[in-house]
Protein backbone atom coordinates (compact mmCIF):
# COMPACT_ATOMS: atom_id res chain seq x y z
CA UNK A 1 0.00 0.00 0.00
CA UNK A 2 1.36 3.60 -0.75
CA UNK A 3 2.48 5.82 1.79
CA UNK A 4 -0.65 8.11 1.82
CA UNK A 5 -3.81 6.64 1.96
CA UNK A 6 -6.54 9.23 0.49
CA UNK A 7 -10.38 8.17 0.93
CA UNK A 8 -13.58 9.82 -0.33
CA UNK A 9 -16.83 9.64 0.66
CA UNK A 10 -19.74 11.58 -1.24
CA UNK A 11 -23.39 10.93 -1.86
CA UNK A 12 -23.27 11.34 -5.83
CA UNK A 13 -26.93 11.49 -6.44
CA UNK A 14 -27.17 9.39 -9.48
CA UNK A 15 -23.34 8.12 -10.76
CA UNK A 16 -24.43 7.93 -14.37
CA UNK A 17 -26.09 11.44 -14.41
CA UNK A 18 -22.63 12.90 -12.59
CA UNK A 19 -19.79 10.84 -14.00
CA UNK A 20 -18.11 14.09 -15.56
CA UNK A 21 -18.66 15.19 -11.94
CA UNK A 22 -16.81 12.22 -10.58
CA UNK A 23 -13.76 12.76 -12.92
CA UNK A 24 -13.34 16.62 -11.77
CA UNK A 25 -13.17 15.13 -8.48
CA UNK A 26 -10.61 12.55 -9.15
CA UNK A 27 -8.63 14.93 -11.34
CA UNK A 28 -8.74 17.93 -8.59
CA UNK A 29 -8.34 15.49 -5.27
CA UNK A 30 -6.34 12.31 -6.79
CA UNK A 31 -8.08 9.75 -4.36
CA UNK A 32 -6.98 6.29 -3.30
CA UNK A 33 -10.57 4.77 -2.63
CA UNK A 34 -13.96 6.28 -3.42
CA UNK A 35 -16.89 5.68 -1.65
CA UNK A 36 -20.18 6.61 -3.31
CA UNK A 37 -23.91 6.59 -2.20
CA UNK A 38 -26.98 7.04 -3.97
CA UNK A 39 -25.80 5.48 -7.30
CA UNK A 40 -29.04 4.98 -8.26
CA UNK A 41 -28.40 2.02 -10.86
CA UNK A 42 -28.97 -1.34 -11.48
CA UNK A 43 -25.71 -3.59 -11.06
CA UNK A 44 -25.81 -4.27 -14.83
CA UNK A 45 -26.24 -0.68 -15.68
CA UNK A 46 -23.08 0.46 -13.42
CA UNK A 47 -20.84 2.46 -16.07
CA UNK A 48 -17.91 0.07 -14.72
CA UNK A 49 -15.72 0.44 -17.61
CA UNK A 50 -15.69 4.45 -17.45
CA UNK A 51 -15.27 4.30 -13.67
CA UNK A 52 -12.10 1.90 -14.48
CA UNK A 53 -11.03 4.43 -17.18
CA UNK A 54 -10.54 6.99 -14.27
CA UNK A 55 -7.95 4.51 -12.94
CA UNK A 56 -9.69 2.60 -10.44
CA UNK A 57 -9.33 -1.24 -11.02
CA UNK A 58 -11.16 -2.52 -8.33
CA UNK A 59 -14.94 -1.55 -7.85
CA UNK A 60 -17.60 -2.91 -5.95
CA UNK A 61 -20.93 -2.07 -6.19
CA UNK A 62 -24.65 -2.87 -5.28
CA UNK A 63 -27.27 -1.12 -7.15
CA UNK A 64 -31.24 -1.21 -7.51
CA UNK A 65 -33.19 0.97 -10.50
CA UNK A 66 -33.31 4.78 -9.55
CA UNK A 67 -32.63 4.61 -5.90
CA UNK A 68 -30.05 4.32 -3.17
CA UNK A 69 -27.16 1.91 -4.50
CA UNK A 70 -23.58 2.24 -2.91
CA UNK A 71 -20.02 1.70 -4.26
CA UNK A 72 -16.40 1.42 -3.40
CA UNK A 73 -14.11 2.47 -6.10
CA UNK A 74 -10.52 1.53 -5.22
CA UNK A 75 -6.68 1.43 -6.65
CA UNK A 76 -5.95 -1.06 -4.11
CA UNK A 77 -6.59 -4.83 -4.58
CA UNK A 78 -9.66 -6.03 -2.37
CA UNK A 79 -8.40 -8.58 0.02
CA UNK A 80 -12.32 -9.36 0.70
CA UNK A 81 -15.19 -7.48 0.65
CA UNK A 82 -18.57 -7.17 3.33
CA UNK A 83 -21.83 -7.65 2.19
CA UNK A 84 -25.07 -7.29 4.77
CA UNK A 85 -28.54 -5.85 4.13
CA UNK A 86 -30.35 -4.58 6.90
CA UNK A 87 -33.52 -4.61 7.77
CA UNK A 88 -34.48 -7.63 4.99
CA UNK A 89 -35.04 -5.25 2.88
CA UNK A 90 -32.61 -6.17 -0.10
CA UNK A 91 -32.07 -2.23 -0.80
CA UNK A 92 -28.48 -1.74 -1.11
CA UNK A 93 -27.53 0.54 1.60
CA UNK A 94 -23.88 -0.93 2.64
CA UNK A 95 -20.71 -2.43 1.20
CA UNK A 96 -17.60 -3.01 3.09
CA UNK A 97 -13.71 -3.73 1.79
CA UNK A 98 -11.03 -5.20 3.53
CA UNK A 99 -7.32 -4.40 2.73
CA UNK A 100 -3.99 -5.31 3.19
CA UNK A 101 -2.25 -3.12 4.96
CA UNK A 102 1.56 -5.36 4.08
CA UNK A 103 2.11 -6.35 7.59
CA UNK A 104 1.46 -10.01 8.64
CA UNK A 105 -1.83 -9.29 10.81
CA UNK A 106 -2.88 -6.00 10.17
CA UNK A 107 -5.65 -5.31 7.94
CA UNK A 108 -7.96 -1.85 6.75
CA UNK A 109 -11.54 -2.54 6.72
CA UNK A 110 -13.60 -0.04 5.11
CA UNK A 111 -17.32 0.57 5.69
CA UNK A 112 -20.09 2.66 3.45
CA UNK A 113 -22.97 3.11 4.59
CA UNK A 114 -26.26 5.34 2.92
CA UNK A 115 -28.77 5.46 5.80
CA UNK A 116 -32.12 5.95 5.38
CA UNK A 117 -33.23 9.72 5.17
CA UNK A 118 -36.27 8.91 7.18
CA UNK A 119 -39.26 11.06 5.43
CA UNK A 120 -40.39 14.16 6.72
CA UNK A 121 -42.67 13.17 9.79
CA UNK A 122 -40.70 11.64 13.31
CA UNK A 123 -43.40 9.70 14.51
CA UNK A 124 -42.95 5.89 13.96
CA UNK A 125 -46.54 5.45 14.39
CA UNK A 126 -47.44 7.64 11.56
CA UNK A 127 -44.22 7.43 9.61
CA UNK A 128 -42.56 3.52 8.49
CA UNK A 129 -39.89 5.51 6.67
CA UNK A 130 -39.22 6.87 9.45
CA UNK A 131 -39.19 3.62 11.64
CA UNK A 132 -37.22 1.97 9.10
CA UNK A 133 -34.44 4.81 9.74
CA UNK A 134 -34.11 3.60 13.28
CA UNK A 135 -34.14 0.31 12.90
CA UNK A 136 -31.17 0.32 10.70
CA UNK A 137 -29.43 2.17 12.88
CA UNK A 138 -29.81 -0.13 15.88
CA UNK A 139 -28.50 -2.98 13.27
CA UNK A 140 -26.01 -0.58 12.26
CA UNK A 141 -24.80 -0.68 15.77
CA UNK A 142 -24.68 -4.28 15.84
CA UNK A 143 -23.25 -5.17 12.96
CA UNK A 144 -20.07 -2.29 13.67
CA UNK A 145 -20.04 -4.02 17.46
CA UNK A 146 -19.45 -7.37 15.76
CA UNK A 147 -17.18 -6.02 13.07
CA UNK A 148 -14.88 -3.90 15.33
CA UNK A 149 -14.14 -6.81 18.05
CA UNK A 150 -10.24 -7.10 16.88
CA UNK A 151 -7.02 -4.55 16.39
CA UNK A 152 -7.64 -4.13 12.72
CA UNK A 153 -8.11 -0.70 11.95
CA UNK A 154 -11.71 0.55 10.55
CA UNK A 155 -13.11 3.57 8.68
CA UNK A 156 -16.75 4.20 8.24
CA UNK A 157 -17.96 6.03 5.70
CA UNK A 158 -20.94 7.34 4.15
CA UNK A 159 -24.15 9.31 3.88
CA UNK A 160 -26.02 8.99 7.44
CA UNK A 161 -28.83 11.61 6.79
CA UNK A 162 -27.95 12.70 10.78
CA UNK A 163 -26.61 16.01 11.82
CA UNK A 164 -25.74 15.11 15.25
CA UNK A 165 -23.99 18.19 16.64
CA UNK A 166 -25.90 21.40 17.81
CA UNK A 167 -23.39 23.19 15.11
CA UNK A 168 -23.95 20.33 12.33
CA UNK A 169 -27.12 21.95 10.85
CA UNK A 170 -27.53 26.17 9.95
CA UNK A 171 -30.40 26.28 13.18
CA UNK A 172 -30.41 23.80 16.17
CA UNK A 173 -33.38 25.51 17.51
CA UNK A 174 -35.42 25.48 14.06
CA UNK A 175 -34.11 22.02 13.42
CA UNK A 176 -34.36 20.06 16.47
CA UNK A 177 -38.02 18.48 15.47
CA UNK A 178 -36.76 18.20 11.77
CA UNK A 179 -35.76 14.54 10.47
CA UNK A 180 -32.03 14.39 10.51
CA UNK A 181 -31.79 16.52 13.62
CA UNK A 182 -34.05 15.42 16.21
CA UNK A 183 -33.01 13.84 19.54
CA UNK A 184 -33.73 10.10 18.54
CA UNK A 185 -31.68 10.44 16.14
CA UNK A 186 -29.07 11.95 17.22
CA UNK A 187 -28.84 9.90 20.54
CA UNK A 188 -28.04 6.92 17.96
CA UNK A 189 -25.74 8.01 16.33
CA UNK A 190 -24.30 9.31 19.14
CA UNK A 191 -24.49 6.03 20.66
CA UNK A 192 -22.61 4.13 17.73
CA UNK A 193 -20.10 6.22 17.34
CA UNK A 194 -19.11 6.54 21.45
CA UNK A 195 -19.69 3.02 22.33
CA UNK A 196 -16.98 2.38 19.63
CA UNK A 197 -14.77 4.82 20.43
CA UNK A 198 -14.95 6.05 17.06
CA UNK A 199 -13.27 9.53 15.72
CA UNK A 200 -15.69 11.38 14.01
CA UNK A 201 -13.02 13.34 12.00
CA UNK A 202 -15.32 16.45 10.56
CA UNK A 203 -16.27 17.37 14.17
CA UNK A 204 -13.08 15.86 16.32
CA UNK A 205 -11.23 18.57 14.26
CA UNK A 206 -13.57 21.61 14.15
CA UNK A 207 -13.87 23.39 17.05
CA UNK A 208 -17.32 23.66 19.78
CA UNK A 209 -18.32 26.39 18.02
CA UNK A 210 -17.41 25.85 14.58
CA UNK A 211 -20.56 25.18 11.72
CA UNK A 212 -19.95 22.09 9.66
CA UNK A 213 -21.88 21.18 6.30
CA UNK A 214 -21.85 18.67 3.54
CA UNK A 215 -25.35 19.06 1.86
CA UNK A 216 -27.30 22.16 1.25
CA UNK A 217 -31.00 21.82 0.01
CA UNK A 218 -31.54 22.08 -3.86
CA UNK A 219 -34.13 24.56 -2.87
CA UNK A 220 -31.66 27.06 -1.90
CA UNK A 221 -31.67 29.43 -4.81
CA UNK A 222 -28.25 30.43 -3.67
CA UNK A 223 -26.52 28.30 -1.39
CA UNK A 224 -23.55 30.10 -0.60
CA UNK A 225 -25.82 32.90 0.35
CA UNK A 226 -28.13 31.66 2.27
CA UNK A 227 -25.84 28.71 3.95
CA UNK A 228 -28.31 26.70 5.38
CA UNK A 229 -26.52 23.42 5.43
CA UNK A 230 -26.14 20.47 7.65
CA UNK A 231 -23.42 17.60 8.25
CA UNK A 232 -25.37 14.55 6.58
CA UNK A 233 -22.02 13.37 5.56
CA UNK A 234 -19.50 11.36 7.87
CA UNK A 235 -15.93 9.88 8.47
CA UNK A 236 -15.34 7.37 11.54
CA UNK A 237 -12.13 6.16 12.57
CA UNK A 238 -11.22 3.71 15.39
CA UNK A 239 -8.78 5.26 17.58
CA UNK A 240 -6.25 2.86 16.66
CA UNK A 241 -6.05 5.20 13.05
CA UNK A 242 -6.30 8.23 14.62
CA UNK A 243 -2.44 9.09 15.25
CA UNK A 244 -1.92 8.05 11.36
CA UNK A 245 -4.49 11.00 10.66
CA UNK A 246 -2.95 14.23 8.48
CA UNK A 247 -5.54 15.98 7.27
CA UNK A 248 -9.47 16.33 6.43
CA UNK A 249 -11.57 18.33 3.52
CA UNK A 250 -15.03 19.52 2.58
CA UNK A 251 -14.76 20.19 -0.82
CA UNK A 252 -17.35 22.94 -0.95
CA UNK A 253 -16.22 23.58 -4.84
CA UNK A 254 -18.58 20.53 -5.75
CA UNK A 255 -21.67 22.22 -4.95
CA UNK A 256 -20.80 24.73 -7.83
CA UNK A 257 -20.76 22.18 -10.58
CA UNK A 258 -23.06 21.74 -13.28
CA UNK A 259 -25.88 19.60 -12.27
CA UNK A 260 -24.47 19.05 -8.82
CA UNK A 261 -25.06 16.24 -6.10
CA UNK A 262 -26.84 18.29 -3.01
CA UNK A 263 -24.09 16.46 -1.41
CA UNK A 264 -20.56 17.66 -1.33
CA UNK A 265 -17.63 15.23 -1.36
CA UNK A 266 -15.55 14.93 2.22
CA UNK A 267 -12.03 13.23 2.52
CA UNK A 268 -9.48 11.82 5.34
CA UNK A 269 -5.77 11.27 4.57
CA UNK A 270 -3.71 9.26 6.54
CA UNK A 271 -0.13 8.08 6.45
CA UNK A 272 -0.30 4.24 6.60
CA UNK A 273 3.50 3.12 5.42
CA UNK A 274 4.64 3.46 8.57
CA UNK A 275 2.22 1.37 10.41
CA UNK A 276 3.74 -1.94 11.77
Amino acid sequence: MKKNLKVISWNINSIRIRLEQLKKIVEELNPDIICLQETKCENDKFPLASVQELGYKYVAHKGQASYNGVAIISRIRFKNLIHKDFCDKNDCRYIGAEFNLGTKNKSLKLHNFYVPAGGDEPDINVNPKFKHKLDFLDEMHHHLKNQVIDEQYHIIVGDMNIAPHVNDVWSHKQLINVVSHTDIERSKISEIINTQKFCDVLRHFANEGEKVYSWWSYRNRDWKKSNRGRRLDHIWITDNLLKYYMEHNIFQMARDFERPSDHVPISATFQLGSIT
